[in-house]
């Protein structure tokens, strides 16, 4: 199973680390990351993830990276692959 993971807020150092290391502290595998700098300062990331090795629940991942958002002052979001495609598609 897979999920994306999006990040966004004002940029600053350490943001890609402390997501990653989360990730893989419990066991998520990146696949493919993209970010951009928009504005000068304007962060945003999109993560593609593996879940399968995950050593936590989805709910207890999602909530792990909300408090590193909450911690980066920025907002940080983990949705399932299959609801972002259907959401996506038209």
């Amino acid at each position: 199973m897979r999920a994306v993971v999006t990040v966004a807020g004002k940029d600053h150092t350490g943001v890609i680390a402390k997501i990653a290391t989360t990730l893989s502290e419990n066991n998520v595998n990146i696949v493919d990351v993209h970010q951009n700098i928009l504005g000068g300062d304007l962060f945003a990331m999109t993560m593609l993830v593996e879940l399968e090795g995950c050593t936590v629940s989805f709910p207890a991942l999602s909530a792990k990276l909300e408090a590193d958002g909450l911690e980066l002052n920025m907002k940080v979001h983990v949705m399932h692959e299959d609801i972002f495609n259907a959401m996506h598609r038209i």
